[in-house]
């Protein structure tokens, strides 16, 4: 197991072959793409990823990460720091491949190039983002006024046009 920085370039069938396990902290600042998304660029993302060949002898990596998230909050606009957790399971594929992807594994072409570790681990983070951040509703409420309107008192009801139609389905006749 290799602690410390995570390397930004590596191989993936040689850290296979090894069964290598790399292990440490990424700093927000250095995932441009996450970072925008946060309001704090100070922090570490945890990052663990292991390098293995399956039963097949197909490369595969089991990754995992998490880090504290400083977002705005969509219901209050205060500063949320949200706890992102995450897992993902790659089967690594020769580029322009069409190889089956074992059951439970996310193809991940590599070509002769080095894997950008970075890029990838920044990718599952960025699908782990909650789409609307929010603080737990027993922290912050939603500001007043933004309740759900009460229909007034001087809204006539209407029927629904549509209730003919409603009606005609139900008709065996027709």
């Amino acid at each position: 197991m290799l602690n410390g920085p995570i390397p930004p370039h590596v191989d993936p069938r040689k850290l296979a072959d090894r069964g290598a396990v790399l292990e440490g902290e990424i700093p927000l600042a250095s995932l441009p793409r996450l970072a925008e998304q946060m309001v704090d660029h100070a922090g570490t993302v945890r990052a663990k990823l292991s390098f293995e060949r399956d039963e097949r002898r197909a490369v595969v990596i089991h990754g995992e990460f998490s880090v504290e998230a400083k977002m705005v909050c969509q219901r209050c606009l205060d500063v949320a720091t949200l706890p992102i957790h995450g897992e993902y399971h790659y089967a690594v594929i020769p580029e322009g491949s069409k190889q089956v992807v074992p059951k439970g594994y996310d193809a991940l072409e590599v070509g002769e190039d080095p894997l950008d570790l970075l890029t990838l681990v920044e990718d599952e983070l960025l699908l782990a983002l909650p789409i609307v951040p929010v603080h737990d509703s027993s922290v912050c409420q939603q500001p007043a006024g933004q309740d759900d309107p009460q229909p007034s008192e001087d809204e006539v009801s209407r029927p629904n046009p549509f209730s003919v139609l409603a009606q005609l389905k139900r008709d065996p006749n027709v």
